[in-house]
């Protein structure tokens, strides 16, 4: 089992994937020895031994960042052919959290693609501890917005993630989709892909990025491909004619 260390906040433990970081094609960063490091307590950030980077295309910007449990990073600009990232990479040569020294941490959003093994991965790292479950469910789902059904099923598919309340994917063919109306939202997810929104509109008042469905999901997530789901927050939600209480999330 891999080794799980705790530094007041911050969480380190050793990654077991190959992860690439890539700008303009070019390969900045490439280790099966990474370190994840939870800054945040939702998912890991990926740390390179300086060993795993090409540490030619980094020149130091002059800055620094300091974080009270990592310590003070140095920042360097990344280059690229004729581009330049501003402090793309931080590199801690010293940190009171021993297993950082001599790591590089890559800004996600700075590099052009990811890759855990072969696949890309986008937004940010997974964790290794956030789980999905896709189950096919004979439960009788009806979806009624300010009253009105806007869909029944017998045939949903649950999605259980970590940390978040089940989600009811819902065919569209039990769904009244005279009621939604394309939205031009799009928000992606590590673990289930790019979704796309539609509003709905009910007694004249439209209801907006209510809905959301995966029209090419993540291989992992290929079962709720086409089916639609409702915010539990926002939406009145029977299951089995049993009203269910709306969840006190960040999407409420």
């Amino acid at each position: 089992m891999a080794e799980n260390k705790k530094r007041g906040r911050v969480r380190t433990e050793p990654g077991q994937k190959r992860i690439r970081a890539v700008i303009a094609g070019r390969t900045v960063a490439e280790s099966d020895n990474t370190l994840m490091v939870w800054e945040k307590p939702y998912y890991p950030t990926y740390y390179f031994p300086s060993a795993d980077v090409e540490t030619s295309l980094l020149a130091p910007s002059g800055e620094t960042n300091r974080s009270p449990s990592r310590g003070t990073s140095e920042l360097h600009n990344i280059k690229v052919g004729d581009g330049q990232r501003d402090n793309a990479a931080a590199w801690y040569r010293e940190s009171p959290i021993e297993e950082l020294v001599d790591h590089i941490r890559l800004d996600w959003a700075s590099m052009d693609n990811w890759y855990e093994e072969e696949e890309e991965v986008y937004v940010h790292a997974r964790d290794p501890y956030s789980r999905i479950d896709i189950l096919p469910s004979s439960r009788h789902i009806r979806v009624e917005i300010d009253g009105v059904a806007v869909a029944e099923s017998k045939q949903p598919r649950l999605l259980f993630e970590t940390g978040l309340p089940v989600r009811y994917y819902l065919p569209k063919g039990d769904v009244d989709m005279e009621m939604l109306s394309h939205s031009e939202l799009v928000t992606s997810c590590p673990y289930k892909g790019d979704a796309n929104y539609y509003d709905a509109t009910v007694d004249g008042t439209t209801h907006e990025n209510i809905v959301w469905w995966y029209p090419y999901p993540v291989e992992e997530s290929s079962r709720i491909a086409g089916f639609v789901s409702f915010y539990n927050e926002k939406v009145d939600i029977y299951v089995d004619g049993r009203l269910e209480a709306k969840p006190k999330t960040v999407f409420a």
